[in-house]
This record gives C-alpha cells, structure tokens and sequence, in this order.
C-alpha cells in the first residue's frame, strides 16, 4: 500500500518539522522552565524499542529529579511523586514532555501515530505485540491504544490495539488516533501515576 510503504513517512517528516517551527516559541519556555525548576538536563533519553525491535533513545523534557533510579518504569517507583518536578507534574498531566519526539520522528525512529515504543526492558508487552507483529512498524507519538485508555490499558488490551492499528494503517486511522489524541490531551485521559494496573505512566524521567 503506497500510504503505509512510503507516503506515511513523508507525511511524518513534514508535520513534525512543522510542528518544530510552529511550537519552537513553546518549546524554549518549555526549556528554561525546567532548568529554573529542578537541576539536571532539560532532556531526558531512554532506551526503546523501535521498528523490528531496533533499539533507539527517545528523548524527552525531563520530568523527574536526577536522582530517580533509571531504566524503570514510574510505577514501580515506592513514591512517583516524589520524584516528580514542579513542572513535571504539569509536563506529563499535560503530555507536552512528550515534545521533543518531534526530532524523533525527523530522525525516522518514530512515526506520528503508532504503537508508543516500549520500554526495551518491558519484555511481557514487546512479547504480547509480537503476537499482532506491532514490533515491525515504527513506534509513534500517539496511537490507537493511546485514545482508547492510555496508562490505564492492561498489557493483553493494550497489544491488541497496537496489532489492530498495524493490521489497518490508513489516512483514516492515523486521522481518528490524531484527533483522538487531541481530546484526550485536553480533557487528561488515562494519565496514571504509580497505580495498579499493568502498564502505567512507563516513560520514566
């Protein structure tokens, strides 16, 4: 399909380099905002799986302090907020930490929409997706799983979305997740810190 082939990626190039260009106001405020707030680095990389289960760092505004133990998922954190910024807290309730996948996508890691990229240590998820082949596309900045219950997803529930969206990559699926999104950002959808289910806020810092 000449959509999921090829033009999927260029679209991808073209709305991230303008949402670079549009938001770069944002992201400076963004960034000096997080360096007055806590010390550490304004960006924060993580180890993730990619396209064929390819490694690459996703990169992130930081949201935690530096000391937070690395490579593990929040909730597995005794006490999230504590480690939690000022500024973090509104980052992730906001999802703008999310921004700098921006240059991701740029760099082809990532797509717009698609299955989030799993951590490369979240091997009961990565095996799951296996199942409905989600490992073999790019990761995305939203997807279907992401406007269907987010953080609050277990991990079976969360794999079948992630297979049911590579099975019907389209215009039109990658317009619902993209609008989807936009809702559920406003109204801060499925956003759970430290809770109980199986796949929670894993993004780390």
């Amino acid at each position: 399909m000449l959509y999921k082939d090829g033009l999927k990626r260029i679209i991808d190039f073209i709305l991230s380099l303008m949402g670079i260009v549009v938001l770069s106001p944002v992201l400076l405020l963004l960034c000096l905002a997080i360096k007055l707030d806590s010390k550490g680095p304004i960006i924060f990389k993580q180890k993730r799986v990619g396209k064929n289960k390819t490694y690459f760092n996703i990169y992130k505004f930081r949201t935690m302090k530096i000391d937070t133990p690395k490579e593990m998922p929040t909730h597995l954190l005794a006490d999230p907020d504590f480690y939690i910024t000022k500024v973090g807290k509104f980052l992730r309730k906001t999802s703008l930490d999310e921004l700098p996948q921006l240059f991701n996508i740029i760099k082809g890691d990532m797509a717009v929409i698609g299955p989030r990229p799993a951590l490369w240590n979240q091997y009961d998820l990565i095996e799951e997706r296996d199942k409905y082949g989600a490992n073999d596309i790019r990761p995305g900045l939203t997807g279907l799983a992401q406007i269907s219950g987010r953080d609050e997803l277990e991990i079976k529930q969360k794999a079948l979305l992630d297979g049911n969206y590579t099975e019907n990559i389209s215009p039109s699926m990658d317009l619902k997740c993209f609008l989807g999104t936009i809702v559920s950002v406003f109204k801060s959808e499925g956003v759970i810190e430290g809770g109980t289910s199986s796949i929670k806020k894993e993004d780390g810092q």
